[in-house]
Parts: C-alpha cells; structure tokens; sequence
C-alpha cells in the first residue's frame, strides 16, 4: 500500500488545500492530511485539533483520506506512519523555493521519504490561509474560497476572535 502525506497547518483548510488533497488522493492508496506545527506561524485561528475536524468534515467523500495531527518532525511522522511520499501543493515560484529546501532536508532527513510536488489549480493559485482570515475578518463573502460546509465556521471564530480584540 503507497501512503503520503499531505501535511501543513491548515488554518483554515481552502479551497486550494483541498484540490491538492483529491488529486493527490487518486495518486496513492492512501493519503494522511496532517495538521502539523508550524514555527513561523505561531499563532493560529482555529486549534489543530480544530483544523482535524474541519478538514475531516470538507474530506468526507474521499474514501482513502486519513486526517490527523502531529506535533513530531515530518521524517518521523511519515516513518511512523510508513509513509514514502511528502505531498506539497506549489502557488507560485516563492512556494518552490522553500519547498525544494525542505524536500532535500527531508531526504538527508529520512532516506526513503520522496516529495512530490502538485502545482494548484489555476484558479487557486493566489489563494491562502492568511488571505481567508485577512477576507474574513472583513466580513467579505467566503463563497468560491473555503469549501461550502466550513464557510460558517470560519465567520464564526472570526467574529469571536474580533469582539476578543481591543477597539481600534
């Protein structure tokens, strides 16, 4: 059985996030979607345990979809798990840079763990968490950018994470 995975901090899943997760989806037997820590963002709208369930909610009719969540390095998650393959979903020249660099650690890291990368749909291809809570947090229209069945989600936390917020 050929697993991969998929991971990153997913917060909140998009509409890009999940076209990478059912193309990648009909490439292997089986493919783990993990919420994993991210240094860089340090902070987060939703808790991964959060993030799990909507992706959970929005992977519901992908049948060979695994969600978890790990706080442990990638090369020790994807040998724990017996995973050969990291997907990574590529938006622009700036994603392959950093990408690139993470594969080639990840296979000094852990051998027989390959990266592929899948290129977003074009019409995803400016599309990012940190736009949708930008987009949110101004009240604008999710439709088209964060699947149907999260949209309420996401407008919700918003507006608790704003009445948390001192006035401006």
């Amino acid at each position: 059985m050929k697993t991969a995975i998929y991971p990153g901090s997913f917060d909140p899943i998009t509409l890009g996030h999940l076209n990478i997760i059912k193309r990648a989806a009909n490439c292997f037997d089986k493919l783990i979607v993990c919420v994993m820590y991210n240094m860089e963002k340090n902070t987060g709208l939703f808790s991964p345990s959060e993030r799990a369930d909507l992706i959970r909610r929005v992977t519901m009719g992908v049948p060979n979809v695994e969600v978890d969540v790990s706080s442990d390095l990638l090369t020790d998650y994807a040998r724990a798990k017996g995973a050969t393959v990291v997907v990574q979903g590529l938006r622009a020249v700036s994603d392959f840079d950093k990408e690139f660099q993470m594969a080639l650690i990840n296979r000094r890291l852990n051998p027989q763990l390959d990266t592929m990368f899948l290129t977003a749909s074009e019409k995803y291809m400016y599309l990012s968490s940190s736009a949708i809570k930008e987009l949110a947090h101004y009240g604008v229209d999710l439709s088209g950018w964060v699947p149907w069945e999260i949209i309420d989600d996401v407008e919700q936390k918003m507006k608790e994470l704003k009445g948390a917020l001192p006035a401006f």
